[in-house]
């Protein structure tokens, strides 16, 4: 069977593997329709991730069909066209136990730290599918990265009294975006790429589309923006231990700081900077099932449109040749979807 995996960083082969075993008590086998191409798997490509180990298939970002399913598998069935909830929890341990199984003590998510889905079929536990007779395999493929946004959201509790601020607008930022909007807070962004505020301004017609230049300047637009009390609500979708480090600095006084972006290196910051506003700070990791239920919902309903999100394209036979391109910010990917 055909899958494809990252072997050591910034490569890629084909290979091939045995087909799986016919599904278990609690599983299902599913074919890859579709697999998005997050920022995660480009830094488990470069070598970047801090849980990813080599070699690793990659794919958690997934459209499947349900091929076949165990004993005791009732809300999925056979030619179901299904979005993937990657994060396999154990359910026993004190996450599990309080309901965050997102932060389990054992967790593994497939694709990063273990086998996903850029291969022709796979088990998975069929609890952790989540289907849709609406949604093609396109917008099933993206749910995974909107639920990652939605969850980012909740952590920072926007709401109509807020003006929030989203630091980068990556995937992760546009999909925090979605649901801080749905919130009712005002909202203005801020990133390093002219063209992906571009994409912001004439997409959700934000108005207070603030590129970053790197300079002192960034502050005095921010405190011109909010008429001087800055943003009760900061998500920080970059990654970057820059912008992660400073961001205090737009924080109004009793805000929270959100920290959804993932970097292996050191966030520094004075500590009067947190301690003067008595700010909250706040980390968010992956998301809960009701997030992708409330995700498709509001798909198959119109409330979010996706096709704006895909920018580029590959088939499986073209993921070698095309891939590196992915990692490239010029080459002006939003999202690219591998097509099976």
């Amino acid at each position: 069977m055909r899958a494809i995996q990252i072997s050591e960083p910034k490569t890629l082969r084909r290979i091939e593997i045995d087909s799986p075993e016919p599904p278990g008590e609690g599983f299902a086998l599913v074919k890859t329709h579709r697999m998005g191409v997050c920022g995660t798997d480009i830094s488990c490509y470069l070598g970047k991730f801090p849980f990813f180990d080599f070699p690793r298939i990659p794919g958690h970002e997934l459209g499947v069909e349900v091929l076949a399913v165990g004993p005791g598998v009732t809300h999925v069935s056979v030619g179901d066209r299904c979005s993937v909830e990657p994060y396999i929890n154990c359910g026993h341990c004190y996450a599990c136990r309080r309901g965050s199984g997102n932060c389990c003590s054992n967790l593994k998510v497939i694709g990063v730290m273990m086998d996903g889905g850029l291969c022709d079929q796979f088990l998975i536990q069929a609890n952790k599918l989540h289907p849709s007779s609406v949604l093609t395999m396109d917008q099933l493929a993206l749910v995974e990265t909107l639920a990652i946004g939605c969850h980012a959201n909740d952590r920072g509790g926007a709401g109509p009294n807020d003006h929030a601020l989203i630091i980068g607008a990556g995937p992760i930022g546009l999909a925090t975006l979605e649901f801080t909007r749905l919130s009712g807070a005002q909202v203005s962004v801020m990133d390093m790429n002219p063209t992906r505020l571009e994409f912001v301004a004439s997409n959700y017609g934000i108005k207070n589309a603030v590129l970053n230049k790197g300079d002192a300047t960034e502050f005095e637009r921010m405190h011109r923006i909010t008429g001087g009390d800055m943003f009760s609500v900061i998500i920080d979708a970059t990654g970057n231990r820059h912008s992660m480090s400073s961001a205090f600095q737009y924080l109004a006084p009793t805000g929270t700081l959100v920290y959804v972006g993932i970097t292996t290196e050191e966030i520094s910051f004075k500590h009067p900077q947190m301690h003067r506003p008595e700010a909250n700070l706040l980390a968010s990791r992956n998301a809960l099932p009701n997030d992708f239920t409330r995700i498709i919902g509001l798909i198959e309903t119109g409330v979010i449109k996706t096709e704006p999100w895909i920018t580029h394209r590959t088939t499986f036979e073209g993921v070698l040749n095309d891939f590196e391109s992915f990692t490239k910010p010029e080459t002006g990917v939003l999202k690219a979807l591998i097509e099976f």
